[in-house]
């Protein structure tokens, strides 16, 4: 099944700006670990694929560039750009009791894990990109949870994650960061991609504590922290916090062409994500400490 989508500018043109400015940084300054996570896995996968097509073009990035590298990954074929899911490995008939755990079609097993480090040992002209998701036996794409991609093969990638060869990237797919494990997590560099389907951009909720946020004046930063405290006593801090970064994801959008504001809210996106991550831990942070100290981040810094 096709995944590679050119309709990704369209649906995403803040997130695809953001790394091809980074690409074109002279130190290409792109993690190499990187999660992307939301309620559109494939829309994701499309982004991670435009991704390793920018970073493997041989020419200007463009989007009808003719360049082999970025024709072999229209058409899924490039040899450094793979998709990894619980439904491609090879059967084994040996192992250990950990592969036991991970072998079979419930997830991604040990085996396709070693096989990704014993094909980083060998040099690569290309820039590898691995993306990591789930699919069904239609095609259609999942997110990684931790059945699909457990503990004993993330921990048997841990230290690639963390030392990776150059020119290798790797891409994690997820509903929630919560859905893999804090080590893989802390390794990589989180992003929010938002649903193609408007109704899951919804903002309604926070519309009005939100809206012009980065026009309010310092002094009102403490009124600001209330509200969002009120906002989050009265509903679940996921629904809170994702509903801002769909207010902030449709400001990049209208507000595309000023690069100043445009990092700023890029920025702003980053801390509405620690602080989700910090309502999810057990035990969780104080919702009042986690909305004052967002607050000061977005309104101060």
């Amino acid at each position: 099944m096709p995944y590679y989508s050119s309709e990704i500018y369209n649906k995403n043109p803040e997130l695809v700006k953001y790394f091809t400015s980074a690409i074109k940084d002279e130190s290409k300054n792109v993690a190499h670990c990187l999660l992307f996570w939301g309620g559109d896995t494939k829309n994701q996968c499309e982004l991670a694929l435009e991704l390793a097509r920018l970073l493997n073009c041989k020419k200007d990035g463009a989007i009808d560039c003719d360049c082999q590298n970025c024709r072999w990954i229209r058409e899924q074929t490039h040899p450094a750009v793979k998709i990894y899911t619980r439904l491609d490995f090879k059967e084994s008939d040996n192992g250990s009791d950990d592969e036991e755990k991970s072998t079979g079609k419930k997830n991604i097993n040990v085996a396709q894990a070693r096989a990704i480090i014993s094909e980083l040992l060998v040099s690569s002209d290309y820039h590898r990109v691995y993306i990591f998701c789930d699919r069904d036996e239609d095609g259609n794409l999942l997110p990684l949870n931790q059945q699909n991609f457990p503990e004993v093969t993330s921990n048997a990638l841990l230290k690639t994650f963390e030392e990776p060869p150059s020119n290798t990237t790797f891409i994690f797919l997820t509903k929630d960061k919560t859905d893999v494990i804090s080590t893989v997590v802390s390794r990589a560099q989180a992003f929010f991609v938002p649903a193609v389907n408007t109704q899951e951009r919804d903002y309604n909720i926070v519309r009005n504590f939100i809206s012009d946020y980065w026009k309010k004046e310092r002094s009102a930063v403490l009124d600001f922290a209330s509200e969002m405290q009120n906002l989050v006593s009265d509903y679940d801090e996921k629904i809170v916090f994702e509903q801002m970064q769909n207010y902030i994801f449709e400001k990049m959008r209208e507000y595309s062409s000023d690069k100043n504001l445009f990092y700023r809210f890029l920025r702003d996106l980053k801390y509405v994500e620690e602080a989700n991550r910090q309502a999810s831990l057990i035990p969780p942070m104080n919702p009042q400490t986690i909305c004052e100290n967002l607050s000061f981040k977005m309104l101060l810094s």
